[in-house]
């Protein structure tokens, strides 16, 4: 499922990566957690988190993830957004809770991890 399409189901307001919207996403984590996301994470998944600083955002690079969903209205600082663009990570935002979010993924074919 293309990044764009999960913009749209979702509901998200881009923040970084405008121009990987095209990008193809098979499987999508959910964790606040990042040592889970460290420990489960496959490379290219989906990260959906409520944790909205820069370690969100270093995380997914270690983990190689294709691009970051805020859940719950949660927004990040600048420097988080200017981190995400240094390391080419998608930024995206949704007032959707997690349950919810995951739920409307999975729906539409998405498979989850951890």
């Amino acid at each position: 499922m293309k990044l764009s399409r999960i913009s749209e189901l979702l509901n998200c307001e881009v923040l970084a990566g405008f121009d990987r919207l095209e990008k193809e996403i098979e499987s999508c984590m959910s964790s606040d957690m990042m040592s889970d996301v460290l420990a489960f994470a496959n490379p290219g998944s989906l990260m959906l988190t409520g944790l909205t600083n820069s370690q969100s955002v270093r995380t997914a690079g270690i983990a190689d993830a294709a691009a970051i969903v805020f859940l719950r209205g949660k927004r990040p600082e600048k420097q988080t957004i200017d981190l995400a663009e240094q390391l080419s990570i998608p930024l995206m935002c949704t007032e959707l809770g997690m349950f919810e979010a995951c739920g409307i993924l999975y729906g539409e074919g998405l498979i989850g991890i951890c």
